[in-house]
Order: C-alpha cells, then structure tokens, then sequence
C-alpha cells in the first residue's frame, strides 16, 4: 500500500503549507503529494487529475480536511465511488474519517452534503446584506477617483489639459479621456 496525499486552496495568494506539513507527518512522501490552487468547485484541476493516474489498487490517499477535496456533494461522491472502484481509499486527516468500509463512506457522504449546505448558506447570507446594504443607499466598488463635472467646468474657463491634471492630480490621459466622453 502506497500513501499519497492530496491538498488545495482556494486562490493563489493561499498557502499549501500547513496542509503539505501535516500530510508530510502523516506519512506521505513528498514527491507523492499532489496540489491545486483554485476553486474546489470545478473538477479540472491538474493536481486531482495527475492524482488519479498515480494511484492503483491498494493505495491510501491522505487529506487534510474534507473541503479539500471538493465542496459540491455530487462532486464528491462521484470521487468517492472513483477512487472506490479503482481500490483506493480516502482519508481525512483532521476529520479523522475514511472511505473504507460502508459506514465510512456514508459519513463522508453526509459531512459533504453538510458543507456544501453551509457554503450555500454563507453564499446566501453574504447576497442578503449585500442587497439590504444597497437598499440603504450602500454603494458597492470603487469610488469614482475623477469629478468628470469639475474637469468639464476647468476647460470651459479656457483651463488646459495640463494644468488641469495639475490642479486635479490626475493624469493628463485621464483628463482627455474625460473630454472624449462629451
């Protein structure tokens, strides 16, 4: 039985680290740990992919944590039941769950279905106050750096482009762009 280990962030800017050192210390060699950085939403993820070529029959693979993997239940048990029929069993390490055996694969199942309800739940919540933030007047992205009307009013005093950039600490493209706009 060989170990592999598997482990994934969200975006770019996380780090691998803390899950690649807990996988290390469980056991699994590095050159069989296999990595993704991006959204456990989508399936084509090169390190998953390259993952399922590697493992054969008898092979355990190591996760963190159940998110890790994939956060849609379909998803997941679609994994489950790929790794199951290829030999391969999943474990997690901080849940300390298994897919070996029916009870095991069971509960990955629920937790899984109980974490795609909390993501859905939190995405539900985060577009409620967004949309009473806007009810109150909230306005959302960035603030408009340049007064287009202030820029409007130099020029019509016979003001250049130069020294309103100057006045305005903008830069003289900024100032054309807005005359374009006319």
């Amino acid at each position: 039985m060989r170990l592999f280990g598997y482990a994934r962030v969200s975006t770019s800017q996380q780090s691998l680290d803390i899950q690649l050192k807990a996988l290390q210390e469980a056991g699994v060699q590095p050159h069989r740990i296999f990595t993704d950085k991006g959204s456990g939403n989508h399936m084509e993820r090169e390190g998953l992919n390259l993952l399922r070529l590697k493992v054969e029959t008898g092979d355990s693979i190591l996760v963190k944590k159940l998110d890790r993997l994939g956060r849609d239940t379909a998803d997941m048990i679609g994994l489950i039941k790929e790794f199951d029929s290829a030999g391969v069993s999943i474990r997690f390490l901080d849940d300390a769950l298994s897919t070996e055996g029916i009870m095991g694969k069971m509960v990955v199942t629920i937790l899984s279905a109980v974490a795609e309800a909390e993501r859905l739940r939190i995405l539900e919540r985060t577009n409620e106050g967004r949309l009473e933030a806007k009810a109150k007047g909230i306005k959302f992205g960035r603030k408009p750096s340049v007064d287009n009307k202030k820029v409007l009013e130099l020029r019509d005093k016979g003001i250049g482009a130069t020294e309103i950039a100057k006045q305005m600490k903008i830069g003289r493209s900024t100032v054309y762009k807005v005359l374009s706009l006319i």
